[in-house]
Parts: C-alpha cells; structure tokens; sequence
C-alpha cells in the first residue's frame, strides 16, 4: 500500500505546484469505467487541464523516470475519460477556452520525511509539468 500513499502525495504536491502558479482545482480523482482523471483544474488562461501525475521514489533501481509509466494505452484512456468529462460538463467547457491534457511527474528522494508539510516536501522533490501531451 505504499505505492498508493506515494501517488497520493504526488497528486497533492501536483496540486500545490499548479495552484502556486494561478491554476484553480474544479476536481481531483474523477473516474470512470475505464479511466480516471487525477487533476481538473482551469489555468489563468481559462483553459481547462486534465492533468495526470506519476510519483515515483528515488533511487529507482530499474532505472524508470515517472515518465515512463504513462503508457499509450493509458494516455489513450486519458483522451477517452477527458473528452467523456468535456462532454458531460458543457458549463465548465462553455467558461474555458478549450481543454488540453498534462502529465505532471515528481520524484521523492527515498531519504526524505514524506510526513513533512506539502511546502517543505516540494523543496526535496524534482517536478516537471509537460503541457498538452
């Protein structure tokens, strides 16, 4: 079960990023049958972001990044569920200028107190934020 508590604390700290840069959180952990979206927010250009986060741990001795782990096929299911959400919220899209998909990946030092506060933890960790994927 430490995996799922790590990915949390990824979806967290993505959230703090995104909010420290003027974006507003409409939902988080939206699902579906066969998908789910971590992140929906509207950045300070109105545009709508579905946004996935990968968190991994480091050292990691397969050597993967986060970035490996979203695959095509998930990417897939993230195109499907984002346009399915698009679709089912007319008044969120009518407010936005169109919406795009993002994948936020973070890496925890192995060595780092995740109990720390979300602003103390975002200074160990190494984020990337890659727009429209």
């Amino acid at each position: 079960m430490k995996h799922l508590r790590i990915g949390q604390i990824g979806e967290d700290l993505a959230c703090e990023y995104i909010k420290n840069r003027g974006y507003k959180i409409i939902e988080r952990n939206y699902k579906e049958k066969w998908g789910e979206l971590d992140i929906v927010a509207k950045a300070p250009n109105k545009t709508l972001i579905f946004i996935e986060v990968k968190t991994l741990t480091n050292p990691n001795f397969s050597g993967l990044k986060p970035e490996d782990n979203l695959t095509s096929s998930k990417l897939e299911k993230l195109k499907r569920t984002a346009e399915l959400y698009a679709n089912n919220n007319p008044a969120i899209i009518k407010d936005n200028k169109g919406w795009q998909i993002d994948l936020i990946t973070i890496l925890i030092p192995i060595d780092v107190n995740t109990d720390l506060a979300l602003k103390d933890l975002m200074t160990y960790c190494r984020i990337n934020y890659y727009e429209n994927i």
